[in-house]
């Protein structure tokens, strides 16, 4: 998905990268896949005119990104795609979880899904297991305004969901493996393109 010069994407990725990682042992996002941590394997994947906020603990990526933390940290991932928001310009957010190394690669696919169906609000993945993965979905700005609840702190995604007219999108892994254990790392790992 590329636009023109002159004309700003429409897109913002949200990248949720301020989870505690305790299944991991630490912080996921940061862990070494191929040379990169696996934050920046999310990052570099995107599409170069699509803007990127990231939310959790600022930290050097090799990709120019924004950041933001949640109110209060530790809020949950409802928390963060709020405190995102204001930093969103154009009207479609594609949220992202941070510990997903190959999600950047479906992520232009939700977009042209929801592109292509204008009464849907959001168009989620669904992973091999048939489970919604609200963080690799793209949202309508304004409809994902409207579904947040105030305060968003400790609301489930799922519950997020049920306010929007969603779409299924199924997406096998890689691109929906997220690294929650050491196991999911060498997984990741073994998915590594030479």
């Amino acid at each position: 998905m590329t636009s023109s010069p002159n004309r700003p994407s429409t897109t913002t990725a949200v990248v949720l990268c301020g989870g505690a990682g305790r299944r991991f042992g630490g912080d996921k996002t940061r862990a070494d896949l191929g040379g990169r941590t696996v934050l920046d394997h999310v990052l570099d994947g995107l599409p170069d005119d699509w803007a990127v906020v990231c939310v959790g603990e600022s930290r050097p990526t090799r990709r120019a990104v924004s950041w933001c933390r949640e109110a209060p940290a530790g809020g949950g991932p409802a928390a963060g795609i709020a405190a995102s928001l204001p930093q969103v310009t154009g009207p479609v957010v594609v949220a992202l979880g941070g510990d997903m190394p190959y999600a950047a690669r479906p992520a232009p696919s939700l977009v042209a899904a929801l592109e292509a169906h204008p009464e849907v609000e959001a168009v989620v993945a669904l992973d091999g297991d048939g489970r919604r993965q609200p963080l690799l979905a793209a949202y309508r700005l304004t409809a994902l305004r409207a579904a947040l609840p105030d305060p968003p702190a400790g609301t489930p995604l799922m519950r997020l969901l049920d306010r929007l007219e969603v779409l299924e999108l199924p997406v096998a892994a890689p691109g929906s493996l997220d690294v929650d254990t050491r196991e999911d790392l060498e997984d990741a790992r073994h998915r590594l393109e030479p």
